[in-house]
């Protein structure tokens, strides 16, 4: 929601330009105004407002018209509403006209101006910052986007003109967003106008209109039903995800979901439906003869279909897939009358030949892993079995039934058993995982890591006791290392497990396979930081495991088994959290930060559950 942050010397108002029509958004337009048109359960205005919160700003003016009761509605529930202006206009100004209607409102003071359809990144304080230190009249914030690239600018980044065929001079797009001096207004006539007419009339004037390159933000427009999924599918993409369901969602079990999905409030299905690649509108009734909805938005009276290559990323020309942590690239390929998926690794990346390795040693043994069709170990690429889009994590975000949810954790277990399973096949020449044993020395590496990467990183913590919490971290490490080993995936959690068909599982991300004690796997599934189990239903799943492992051929020690659960888990949950903090600071995946909230309450879980052998590490993490 949006800060009311204190008023100074500099502050600043804010017009942001909401009557448009939608012309070109319809029929979506036709029911809602373009400024409420949702993005992830929330309208672009409130994504608007939000971007604008850190500005030290007295007041924000909204133009209204097209919809106006609808907006004026919304605004009023708002959280900034006191310090909102409202300007109706009976019919469209322009962008010039509603700056001019606004007049007495931004006389006096330096004003941002920002589309209502626009959601960026863009550094608004730094703009604001180089239109003062430039002493511009105007400045506004472009960026090199070839569809759009009609403003031509010199070399002094100040403004030739707009749409001048054949002009002379370095092109570029105009974003939406521009900081004004009042003295603009001067250059506006009474009216509907343009801004555009505004800035040429300035220019011949004399003044400086300069500009503000800002290419590298992230900037999505709402303008069109293309333009407006690309900008939902983008914002997924950078929030980590590839599904959003809103809370109000009830029902999920009958939906075969790929590709990027959006369910907005109240989306309702009658029956059994396969989705892929689209948005579903709020309050929208899915009839039962619907049997696919794929690229397109779906509506109350209507359907929009979409070109995929317009919605979907898209890298070095390819279908670009997965939001996970690692520096490897996963695109979709045409493979005959099938899919497949590229992995496209880092010249260094030393992970490669032990993706191939298990991928080939699994397959073979009939862990549920994606078939390696072929590699290039020059390249550093492979291409493996399409396994889809859902991960249990997303799969996991749609309201399903306790037995729906136990069914399939079940099959899963059934995976992790087989690889665990592996290390009793006197038939299996585990050697190649031996190389890479969990043992004291890897154990205190995780643990280190979460000290340098999450206390002292993410955090900035300075640890009082380093020595107390040394001796502790070593003793775990070498409680940890000393249970029973077998082969190991090392990263199961629900991100690594991919639901095929709504039924079907395919293991991912096996390329840390090593030996340990196969309490770390389980602790990463049932004790995931991406999703809660419920106790009951985590403590069914355990017991299913055992009992599994128990009947499997061969020997397992299950009181070893339950005894190295506890350190395995705090294990675990310190590797997490030190992922979290070096993903999000050092990778700039800032959607990893949500997930430590979760992690840090499993921590404190598991140091409950310690007793009295972790006290310096229980008072460092009631400090954090």
């Amino acid at each position: 929601m949006v800060n009311l942050t204190p008023l100074g010397a500099d502050s600043i108002n804010i017009m942001v330009l909401a009557a448009g029509l939608g012309e070109r958004l319809r029929p979506i337009t036709d029911h809602i105004p373009k400024p409420l048109v949702p993005v992830l359960g929330r309208p672009v205005l409130q994504h608007v407002l939000d971007s604008l919160a850190s500005l030290p700003y007295d007041r924000i003016g909204i133009n209204l018209h097209h919809k106006r009761a609808v907006l004026e509605q919304w605004i009023s529930g708002c959280s900034c509403k006191e310090r909102i202006v409202l300007f109706p206009e009976h019919s469209i100004s322009g962008t010039g006209g509603a700056l001019k209607n606004a007049e007495p409102f931004l006389t006096g003071k330096t004003f941002l101006v920002h589309n209502a359809d626009i959601i960026s990144d863009i550094d608004l304080i730094m703009l604001i910052e180089h239109h003062r230190s430039c002493k511009n009249l105007a400045t506004l914030a472009v960026h090199d986007f070839p569809q759009f690239n009609t403003v031509v600018i010199d070399e002094n980044s100040l403004l030739k003109g707009v749409g001048i065929p054949g002009a002379a001079g370095i092109k570029k797009a105009f974003t939406g967003i521009a900081v004004y001096d009042p003295a603009f207004l001067e250059f506006l006539p009474q009216g509907r106008s343009s801004v555009v007419d505004g800035w040429t009339k300035a220019v011949g004037a004399g003044r400086r209109i300069g500009t503000c390159d800002v290419t590298g933000s992230s900037w999505s427009d709402i303008g069109t039903p293309a333009s407006y999924a690309a900008a939902v599918f983008r914002k997924l993409r950078d929030n980590g995800e590839s599904l959003h369901i809103d809370p109000s969602i009830m029902k999920c079990n009958e939906l075969d979901i790929q590709g990027q999905v959006v369910l907005e409030k109240g989306a309702f299905f009658e029956s059994a439906v396969a989705l892929r690649n689209c948005i579903v509108l709020p309050g929208v009734i899915i009839e039962k003869n619907t049997r696919a909805i794929e690229n397109c938005i779906a509506g109350p009276d209507f359907a929009i279909a979409l070109r995929e290559h317009e919605i979907i990323c898209i890298e070095e020309g390819r279908h670009l897939i997965g939001t996970g942590g690692s520096d490897r690239k996963y695109f979709r390929v045409e493979e005959g009358d099938e899919t497949a998926v590229l992995m496209q690794c880092l010249q260094d990346d030393r992970d490669f030949e032990r993706h191939i390795h298990s991928a080939s040693f699994f397959y073979e043994r009939a862990v549920p892993v994606p078939e390696l069709k072929r590699y290039d170990s020059v390249k550093k690429q492979a291409v493996f079995e399409d396994a889809g889009d859902l991960s249990l994590y997303s799969w996991l975000k749609c309201p399903r039934d306790d037995r729906t949810i136990e069914r399939l954790y079940k099959k899963v277990i059934d995976g992790l058993v087989r690889i665990h399973r592996i290390g009793a096949d006197p038939a299996a020449d585990v050697s190649f995982f031996q190389k890479r044993t969990f043992d004291q020395t890897y154990f205190r590496w995780e643990t280190d890591y979460f000290i340098q990467r999450f206390v002292n990183g993410l955090l900035s913590m300075t640890i009082e006791n380093t020595g107390g919490i040394d001796r502790e971290l070593e003793d775990l490490a070498e409680l940890a290392a000393s249970f029973p080993r077998t082969v190991l995936h090392r990263d199961f959690q629900s991100q690594n497990i991919m639901i095929v068909h709504g039924k079907d599982i395919r293991i991912i991300d096996f390329q840390g396979a090593r030996m340990g004690p196969p309490a770390y796997d389980v602790a990463s599934l049932l004790w995931d930081p991406y999703y809660r189990l419920r106790d009951d239903v985590r403590n069914g799943l355990l017991n299913y495991y055992v009992d599994r492992m128990t009947g499997a051929k061969g020997d397992f020690d299950q009181d070893a088994f339950m005894k190295s659960l506890l350190p395995c888990r705090l294990q675990r949950h310190m590797q997490a959290l030190g992922a979290y903090g070096f993903l999000s600071s050092e990778k700039g995946k800032k959607y990893f930060l949500k997930f430590v909230p979760e992690g840090l309450r499993l921590l404190r879980e598991d140091i409950a559950e310690a007793g009295n052998t972790c006290t310096e590490l229980r008072t460092l993490v009631q400090r954090l």
